[in-house]
C-alpha cells in the first residue's frame, strides 16, 4: 500500500512541476529564491549560506526520523513550490529519494546533498547501499554544505559573491567545530572509547574521532532490536566497563532501556542523531547540535554524574 501512496505521488509531483515550470518561465515574477530541505540540518547549512537574501523551509521537524517519514499531500504543494529542493541522499528519506531524482530528470532543481563524497569515504550498509549518516563526520557534511553552496551560487548568480563570503566563513566554522571534537573526544581513556547507542547511526563520528561504536538497532531505524543484539550489548558494556550508553531523540528508548537494565550502565543524555532539537534544546543548529552530542558522549563515557 505504500509503495502504491509513493508511486502516485511521484507522478502527481512530476506532473505538477512539468506544470509549474511552464507557469513560473512565463511569469518571471520578481521574489527571493525559495528553498526546500528535508532536514532541518540541510535547512540550517542552507540558511548559512544564503542568509536574509532567500527563503529557507523544511520538511520534517525536530525529532522527526527521516528514515520512516512519509510525504504527505502538502509536501506536494511545498516541492513544487520550492526552486530548489535539497535532500540528504543515500537513501536516508525512503521513497523520497525516488521522488526527487524523477524531479530532476523532468527538469526540477534537486540536489542530493552527499552526492560529491567520494564513494571510499563512505561506510557501507546491508544490500550494497551506503551509511547515510556523514553529517556526523564534521569533515563530510563539509563537503554537503559546498555541494550547496555551488548549485546556490549556479541558481542565483545575483547573490553568488554574498553566498561565497559566507559559505567561506561557515567553512571556518566547521573546521573549528572538527578540531573541537578531536580535542574532547581525546579526553575520555583508551578503554572506555566506545560509544553504544540506539541505532548504528554514529559511525562516522567514531571513525572521524576515535571511537568504536555499537548501535543496539540498525542503521536505519526501520528494523527493531534482536535478542541477539540486546545480548552482544550487554556482554560489551560488562566487558569494557562502560559508565553510559546512549538513547536518542527519534529512538523509542525500550531497547536501550533494556540493556541499560541488564548492563548496570547508566543511561547518559539523549544524543540528536537524525534530527536537530527544538527550542530550548541546545541543538538548534547543526553547529550547536555536534557541540551538544559531544558534551553528552564525552562527559558520560568519563562517569561526570551531570551527564547521567
Amino acid at each position: 500500500m505504500q509503495k502504491t501512496v509513493a508511486i502516485l505521488l511521484v507522478a502527481g509531483l512530476i506532473a505538477g512541476c512539468m506544470g509549474s515550470s511552464a507557469k513560473n518561465a512565463d511569469s518571471s515574477q520578481p521574489g527571493k529564491l525559495k528553498i526546500l530541505a528535508t532536514t532541518q540540518m540541510i535547512a540550517d547549512a542552507a540558511g548559512q549560506i544564503v542568509g536574509e537574501d532567500a527563503e529557507v523551509d523544511y520538511l520534517m521537524g525536530p525529532g522527526v526520523d527521516p528514515h520512516l517519514y512519509q510525504p504527505t499531500p502538502q509536501d506536494r504543494i511545498r516541492i513544487q513550490a520550492a526552486d530548489v529542493v535539497f535532500y540528504h541522499g543515500l537513501h536516508l528519506e525512503g521513497n523520497l529519494h525516488e521522488i526527487f531524482e524523477k524531479m530532476q530528470s523532468s527538469g526540477h532543481k534537486t540536489v542530493a546533498v552527499a552526492s560529491d563524497i567520494p564513494e571510499e569515504q563512505l561506510l557501507g550498509w546491508e544490500g550494497g547501499l551506503h551509511d547515510p549518516h556523514v553529517w556526523h563526520d564534521v569533515t563530510l557534511w563539509r563537503r554537503c554544505v559546498q555541494t550547496m553552496a555551488d548549485a546556490l551560487i549556479e541558481q542565483d548568480k545575483d547573490h553568488a559573491d554574498a553566498y561565497r563570503t559566507r559559505t567561506d566563513a561557515y567553512m571556518k566554522e566547521l573546521d573549528e567545530l572538527h578540531e573541537e571534537c578531536r580535542t574532547r573526544v581525546a579526553e575520555i581513556p583508551a578503554g572506555q572509547r566506545w560509544l553504544i547507542t540506539s541505532h548504528d547511526a554514529f559511525n562516522y563520528y567514531g571513525r572521524a574521532y576515535g571511537l568504536s561504536v555499537a548501535g543496539i538497532q540498525g542503521i536505519s531505524t526501520e528494523s527493531e532490536a534482536g535478542l541477539k543484539a540486546i545480548t552482544d550489548a550487554v556482554d560489551l558494556i560488562k566487558k569494557q566497563q562502560l559508565k553510559s550508553i546512549f538513547p536518542e531523540t527519534s529512538v523509542p528508548r525500550a531497547a536501550i532501556q533494556r540493556v541499560a537494565d541488564d548492563s548496570g550502565a547508566s543511561l547518559g543524555p539523549e544524543l540528536f542523531s537524525d534530527a536537530l532539537g527544538g527550542p530550548g534544546s541546545g541543538a538548534e543548529t547543526y553547529v550547536e547540535m555536534i557541540k551538544t552530542n559531544t558534551d553528552h558522549i564525552v562527559g558520560g563515557l568519563n562517569g561526570d554524574p551531570a551527564n547521567e
